[in-house]
């Protein structure tokens, strides 16, 4: 049965709500790649992090999501030039939202943002149902995160042309539907911002 999942940054000052929650209209995974774990100490929020360096993230078609508080307060970043939009909370820095662009129906959250009535995330979509990109995991991978998740990737792929087919790219919560330009400001890493990063992060940092 799905339901409204509310969500809302570390303060409070930004809040919002993905509507059809449930474990069969989304995907929950953990991921290790180092610009998750990157882009999470960029805003101090290492807390954030599983002891392997993993990004808890619940995978969302961008129709679903909206903020109906707080807008002011989001911003967007980019490792590179190429890289995923990822939107945060000014005020706490606490990760929104990640998205490829405006023509690909896929929004990624940081499970920490969703509040529930027990308190777990796992009521609301289920417990994560992969893990991926583990050859950059802190210390020994975990077991299932390395290698090709075809079952994951063919579940992904399903998700993301159903949500195409159904118009479910628009309204956007990050992107104008005219323009396809960011809602919000977006500033883009340099080449030397980028680099100062990496020693924190998988697989094996060099920083604390």
């Amino acid at each position: 049965m799905s339901h409204d999942a509310p969500l809302r940054c570390l303060c409070g000052e930004v809040s919002g709500q993905v509507t059809d929650a449930s474990s069969d209209h989304v995907n929950r995974v953990i991921c290790y790649c180092d610009d998750c774990q990157a882009f999470v100490h960029r805003l101090g929020r290492r807390e954030l992090l599983d002891p392997h360096g993993g990004s808890d993230i619940i995978q969302v078609a961008p129709s679903s999501l909206r903020f109906d508080r707080g807008r002011e307060r989001i911003v967007g970043l980019r490792l590179s030039p190429t890289g995923l939009y990822r939107f945060y909370a000014s005020c706490c820095n606490t990760p929104l939202g990640n998205a490829v662009g405006p023509k690909l129906p896929f929004v990624g959250i940081a499970a920490a943002c969703f509040t529930t009535k027990t308190g777990s995330i796992d009521d609301a979509f289920g417990p994560p149902i992969g893990k991926i990109q583990g050859k950059y995991a802190i210390g020994n991978p975990p077991a299932g995160s390395t290698g090709h998740n075809v079952r994951l990737l063919a579940r992904t792929a399903r998700l993301i042309f159903t949500w195409k087919l159904r118009g479910k790219s628009w309204p956007s919560p990050f992107f104008d539907k005219v323009s396809h330009a960011p809602l919000y400001p977006v500033s883009t890493l340099s080449q030397t911002e980028r680099d100062a990063l990496r020693p924190f992060c998988g697989p094996k940092p060099t920083a604390t």
